[in-house]
């Protein structure tokens, strides 16, 4: 497919909503990619990916910055907060703010630093065990804790549920956000990034349809 079909269809899924040709952010999905095909699509212009591994972003986009002007990383995989310094350094973007422990660590490192990436509040829209997220029903209570700890949010995340239409969980996310005075929305992947651009998503996360299948070998 590549990343001039994906633009081209980001931008027709903008048109047909009614939004503004380059209202959505494409996050091009770099986990466990081979350096070559990244590395493509850093000189076709690509410049805002998503890593879900501290340790594998910190191997391999320092170099990239250098290299590239303008690049943006963002996290989007689950944090540890034993990386949360690394991180710090490393992202633009945090899209994975899941839970209170982590948002307090986070306050007190930023407010050491004096700085603060972008941060989306991660919400399991589809109440899964398995996966991290704040519950539906804490979200408004998990944001106005974000704000009393002085953390700049700039909007919530989802993933929703493999086996389900993404497209209630899409509009779950947009109520939240839109009852939290939040603007971001960062939902969709490379299977419904079109049916969360009409649902109201700020930013997609798409990796596949750009780089082809990973081989997680």
């Amino acid at each position: 497919m590549g990343l001039i079909d994906i633009k081209r269809r980001i931008a027709a899924a903008e048109a047909a909503a009614g939004r503004p040709t380059g209202s959505v952010q494409l996050i091009a999905v770099s986990k466990v990619q081979p350096a070559d095909r990244v590395e493509a699509v850093l000189v076709a212009g690509q410049r805002v990916f998503g890593e879900n591994y501290v340790q594998e972003a910190a191997g391999k986009w320092p170099d990239w910055r250098h290299r590239f002007p303008h690049v943006e990383v963002h996290m989007i995989g689950p944090l540890q907060t034993n990386k949360l310094k690394l991180a710090l350094d490393l992202f633009d973007a945090i899209h994975t703010v899941d839970r209170p422990s982590l948002a307090q660590k986070l306050a007190r490192q930023v407010q050491a630093r004096g700085s603060c990436p972008q941060l989306f509040v991660q919400v399991n829209t589809g109440v899964e065990p398995q996966k991290a997220g704040i519950l539906p029903q804490d979200a408004d209570a998990f944001v106005a804790e974000c704000r009393g700890l002085d953390l700049p949010l700039a909007g919530l995340m989802c993933i929703p549920p493999d086996d389900q239409d993404p497209v209630p969980h899409f509009g779950q996310l947009r109520e939240i956000a839109a009852r939290n005075g939040l603007s971001g929305l960062s939902m969709g992947m490379s299977a419904d990034f079109e049916s969360a651009i009409a649902a109201g998503a700020t930013h997609v996360r798409v990796g596949s349809a750009i780089f082809g299948a990973r081989d997680y070998r």
